[in-house]
C-alpha cells in the first residue's frame, strides 16, 4: 500500500452531516479569531456595530495562509482524539501564525499559560489587541506560542525540524504544514529527501502537507502553477506518497480531509506495524497530503472592484485604508459577522460547550504536548569520564597529537551511554574530522539500498545514529527539531562551510534568546558545533576553503546564548566538549583543527585553563616578578603555536626582553563581564593584558573582531591583532601564516616594531627574520611543503 500512487481523494465519507456541521463551525471560530487578531483592538465579539476606535490604528499581520492552517489543524484534532494518537503541529508559512493562535487559544491552552488573555470577552479583548502589537508578541508562531517549536522567521527549515522532532519518539506523529512559498527554498526543497532516514521502528512519523494557495507576497508560487501530474510525480520522485485535497467548499473540503487524513493514518500505521512486527527496518515510501486552497479562504472576495479571495492580495491585509475608505469598515464588520461569532461564542464570550468538546483534552493538545516545550522531557545525558582520553603531556610543546581523533573516542562513548537520545550530524565528513571512533558503537544510518562494496567501510546500519547527508541547512534543521523535542546532539563540520547554516544558527539564537524569557518554556540542551577542517590547514583546497568568519556570525547574537571556544590542544578540547554537552540554552562553537598539532597541557592543567578560560603560560612566560616588556597572545591552535615559536626566537635573540604569554580559550573573555556573561572585569583583564605594554594578540579569525570584542579595555590602544586577511591560495602552512602575516617572524618583527629599546638596536634581527620569510617561501615553492626543522618545531627546553 505504501508504494501506491494516490492522485485523487479518498472516496471515503468518515464524517457524519452533524460532524461536518461542528467541525465547519469550529473552523469558522479560528477564522473568526485569525481576522479579529489582524484588525480589531476592542468589540471583540462584535456586541455593538463596528466602528474605527474598535480597530488597530496600524494594520499588521497574514492572512491569506491563516486559514488553511487553521483548517489543518482542526482536522489533526480530530484525528488526536478518535485514534488517541501524540501530535505537534509546525507551520510552516512564516507569517501564518493567526491560523495557528486561535485554536491553541481555543482549546484553552493559551489562557492557561497567559491568564490575561481568559477564555471569556475580556481574555479576547486581550488576545486580539496584543497581536502584532507593541509590547505584544509578533506574526509568526514565535516562541511565546503555545506547541511551537518552528518560528518561521525564514522560510525553509519545517520539514527539517519536523524530522528532528520525530527522531527517537516512536509514539508521535509530526504534522507539518508546508507553504507553496516556502517550498521554493533550497532547504525545503532538499529536506524532502529526510523520508530516507525515517527508521520506523524507533521513529515517530512526519506527515508533510503541502498548502498550494497560490501566491506568494504578489507572485503566483511555482508548484502551484505546474500541472497535478507533475507535482505528484515530483513528490513520488522524493519517494512520497501524495495525497490530493483540493476545493474551496467547505463541507465537500471537510469530508474530504478527514477522509485523506484517515487513510494517511493508516498507511502509516501499517508501515510502521510491519517493521516493528518484523523487526526489520527498511526504507518506506511515507504519505503526504497536497492541499489545494483559495489564498484568503473565506475573506473578503473582492475589494475596489479586485479579487481578493485566491489571489495575491489576501496575502497580507485584505482590507486596508480605512480612514481613506470609511466604507470599507462595514465591509470589515460584513466579513467578520459572516462567520457568525454569535453562534459560537456564550454571553460570556467562551466558545459554546459543544465545540469545546471537539479538542482534545490536557496533553494531548498539540498546543501542550511537552513534546513541543522539550526541555520538560529533557534528561541529563550519562557522561564518560572524557579524562579517559586524556593526552599525556610530559613537557609542553614537544609532542604532537590530532587533536579530534580523542574526541570522537570521547563522543562514542557518550553515544554508547545515551542509545535513545543522543546523535551526532555531519555533512558526510565526520571520518575526514577524525571522528570515526563512533562507528564502533553506531553506524550512518541507512535505509536506502545496499550495493556489495558498501560492506568494505562497514559504517552503513538502517539502526544507526550518525546521521550524515550532504546539506548543513537539512542536518542543521533535524539537529534543532531533536534538541527542541528534548534530546541531545553534537555538529561537526569544515569551516569555510559552516556559514551555510548562518541564517539557521542567527534564527536558533534568536528563538533561545526570546525563551530565556519565557518563564514556562523550560531550558533545552545546546546546540553544538565543532568547526574543524579550518583555515591554516588548507595547503590544497586553497582560497575557497579559507574562512572563518563564522565567529563573526556568532559575535552578533544575544550573549546569553552565544559561547566560541578555541581549545588549543587535545586535553582542552576534551574538557571543552564535556562541558557543552553539558550546558542548556546555548550555542557552543567549538573550533579545532583535525590534523597533528602540538600538545601544551596535561589533563589538570586544561582543566584549569579552561574553566578560568584565559590565562598566563607560566612555562611560556618569563615575567615572573615583574611587569612585562610585551605580551604574546595566542587564540587558536595554529595561531598558538607560532606565537609560541616567535616567543622563542625573541627570548633566543634578546634574552633580557620580558614577555608574558597568554593563550585564550574562550573567545568572549576578551569582553567586559558586562556585556557578556563570560566577560573578563576591567582588573581582572588590566591585570593580565597590562594597562601600557604592547599586546601582540594571535587570532585564529579575522582580526577586527578582537578589537571589536575588546574596543573598551583599557589597553586597547596597544593592542595589535593580526589574523587571517583575505591572504593566500595553494600554500604551504607555514606560507599562508605568512602571507597573513601571523607566523612567527611576522609577530616577532611587530614585538620588535612595538617595543621601544628594540625599535633601533633590533634592527639587525629583524632583517634576519625578513630573510626566513623569504626563505620560507622560496622552500615552498621549490619542495612544495615547509622547511621540516620550521614545521616540526616544538618548544624548546
Amino acid at each position: 500500500m505504501d508504494n501506491a500512487l494516490s492522485l485523487s481523494a479518498d472516496n471515503r465519507t468518515p464524517l457524519s452531516s452533524e460532524r461536518i456541521a461542528a467541525m465547519d463551525a469550529y473552523w469558522r471560530a479560528c477564522n473568526y479569531l485569525a481576522a479579529g487578531m489582524i484588525y480589531l483592538r476592542d468589540n471583540p465579539l462584535l456586541r455593538e456595530p463596528l466602528r474605527r476606535e474598535h480597530i488597530k490604528q496600524r494594520l499588521l499581520g497574514h492572512w491569506g495562509a491563516s486559514p488553511g492552517l487553521s483548517f489543518a489543524y482542526v482536522h489533526l484534532n480530530r484525528i488526536i482524539t478518535e485514534r488517541h494518537q501524540e501530535a505537534i503541529f509546525i507551520a510552516g508559512p512564516g507569517h501564518g501564525a493567526p491560523g495557528v493562535l486561535a485554536p491553541v487559544y481555543l482549546e484553552g491552552t493559551y489562557s492557561e499559560i497567559y491568564p490575561n488573555t481568559s477564555e471569556d470577552e475580556d481574555g479576547l479583548t486581550s488576545f486580539f489587541k496584543q497581536f502584532s502589537f507593541p509590547g505584544g508578541i509578533g506574526s509568526h508562531c514565535t516562541p511565546e506560542t503555545p506547541g511551537s517549536i518552528h518560528e518561521g522567521g525564514e522560510l525553509g527549515y519545517s520539514i527539517s525540524h519536523a524530522f528532528g522532532a520525530a527522531f527517537d519518539n516512536p509514539r508521535l506523529l509530526v504534522a507539518v504544514v508546508v507553504g507553496d512559498g516556502e517550498a521554493e527554498t533550497g532547504p525545503l526543497a532538499t529536506s524532502w529527501h529526510s523520508n530516507k532516514f525515517l527508521n520506523p521502528i524507533r521513529d515517530g512519523a512526519v506527515l508533510p502537507i503541502l498548502h498550494l494557495n497560490g501566491y506568494k507576497i504578489n507572485n503566483p508560487t511555482l508548484l502551484a502553477r505546474i500541472p497535478r501530474d507533475e507535482l505528484a510525480a515530483l513528490m513520488r520522485g522524493y519517494g512520497w506518497v501524495p495525497h490530493f485535497v483540493e476545493g474551496d467548499d467547505p463541507a465537500a473540503m471537510h469530508q474530504q480531509m478527514a477522509a485523506t487524513l484517515d487513510r494517511c493514518l493508516d498507511q502509516i500505521r501499517e508501515i510502521q506495524q510491519r517493521a516493528r512486527t518484523s523487526g526489520q527496518a527498511t526504507r518506506a515510501h511515507w504519505p503526504m497530503i497536497v492541499l489545494r486552497t483559495p489564498k484568503g479562504w473565506t475573506g473578503p472576495r473582492e475589494v475596489g472592484g479586485k479579487q481578493v479571495e485566491g489571489s495575491w492580495r489576501s496575502h497580507q491585509v485584505p482590507l486596508s485604508d480605512l480612514d481613506a475608505n470609511p466604507d470599507r469598515i462595514r465591509q470589515l464588520e460584513d466579513w467578520l459577522r459572516s462567520y457568525r461569532p454569535d453562534e459560537l461564542f456564550d454571553r460570556a464570550g467562551r466558545l459554546i460547550p459543544e465545540l469545546k468538546a471537539l479538542a482534545p483534552k490536557g496533553l494531548m493538545r498539540m498546543s501542550a504536548s511537552p513534546h513541543a516545550n522539550g526541555g520538560l522531557l529533557r534528561r541529563a545525558l550519562r557522561m564518560p569520564d572524557y579524562r579517559q582520553h586524556a593526552q599525556t603531556v610530559a613537557q609542553p610543546g614537544r609532542v604532537s597529537a590530532m587533536n579530534t581523533k580523542p574526541l570522537g573516542a570521547f563522543l562514542r562513548d557518550v553515544m554508547a551511554k545515551n542509545m535513545d537520545n543522543f546523535r551526532v550530524f555531519g555533512p558526510d565528513e565526520n571520518t575526514s574530522n577524525k571522528l570515526d571512533a563512533i562507528y564502533a558503537v553506531s553506524k550512518k544510518l541507512w535505509l536506502a539500498d545496499y550495493l556489495p562494496e558498501d560492506a568494505d567501510g562497514g559504517e552503513l546500519a538502517p539502526d544507526g545514529r550518525v546521521l550524515e547527508m550532504l546539506s548543513e541547512h537539512t542536518l542543521e534543521g533535524w539537529y534543532e527539531g531533536y534538541v527542541l523535542t528534548g534530546r541531545h546532539g553534537f555538529f561537526a563540520t569544515y569551516e569555510a562551510f559552516v556559514h551555510v547554516i548562518d541564517s539557521m544558527y542567527n534564527q536558533h539564537a534568536k528563538w533561545l534568546a526570546i525563551s530565556e524569557e519565557i518563564p514556562w518554556r523550560a531550558p533545552v540542551s545546546s546546540i553544538n558545533l565543532l568547526i574543524t577542517s579550518t583555515v591554516w590547514r588548507q595547503d590544497h583546497n586553497g582560497f575557497t576553503h579559507q574562512d572563518p568568519g563564522f565567529l563573526d556570525v556568532v559575535v552578533n547574537k544575544n550573549p546569553e546564548v552565544t559561547r566560541i571556544y578555541l581549545p588549543p590542544d587535545v586535553n582542552c578540547l576534551l574538557f571543552t566538549a564535556d562541558h557543552c554537552l553539558r550546558s542548556r540554552n546555548d550555542i557552543n562553537v567549538i573550533v579545532a583543527d583535525k590534523q597533528m598539532h602540538l600538545q601544551y597541557l596535561d589533563m589538570d592543567q586544561a582543566i584549569t585553563h579552561c574553566t578560568k578560560g584565559v590565562g598566563i603560560w607560566d612555562w611560556a612566560s618569563n615575567d615572573q616578578g615583574g611587569e612585562p616588556d610585551v605580551v604574546m597572545v595566542g587564540c587558536g591552535d595554529i595561531p598558538t603555536k607560532e606565537a609560541l615559536a616567535a616567543t622563542a626566537l625573541l627570548r633566543e635573540y634578546f634574552p633580557d626582553l620580558r614577555i608574558r604569554f597568554i593563550n585564550v580559550v574562550d573567545l568572549f573573555r576578551m569582553q567586559p563581564e558586562g556585556e557578556h556573561p563570560h566577560g573578563l572585569s576591567d582588573r581582572d583583564f588590566d591585570s593580565l593584558f597590562t594597562v601600557d605594554k604592547p599586546i601582540i594578540f594571535n587570532f585564529h579569525g579575522y582580526p577586527w573582531l578582537i578589537h571589536r570584542l575588546a574596543y573598551r579595555r583599557t589597553n586597547h590602544k596597544n593592542l595589535h591583532v593580526r589574523g587571517y586577511k583575505e591572504k593566500g591560495h595553494i600554500n604551504t602552512p607555514l606560507e599562508l601564516a605568512i602571507e597573513n602575516e601571523i607566523d612567527r617572524f611576522s609577530l616577532a618583527i611587530d614585538v620588535i616594531n612595538r617595543v621601544p629599546r628594540l625599535q633601533v638596536s633590533g634592527a639587525h634581527v629583524k632583517e634576519r627574520l625578513k630573510d626566513h620569510k623569504i626563505a620560507c617561501r622560496q622552500y615552498a615553492h621549490e619542495h612544495g611543503t615547509d622547511a621540516p626543522d620550521l614545521a616540526n618545531w616544538t618548544w624548546p627546553h
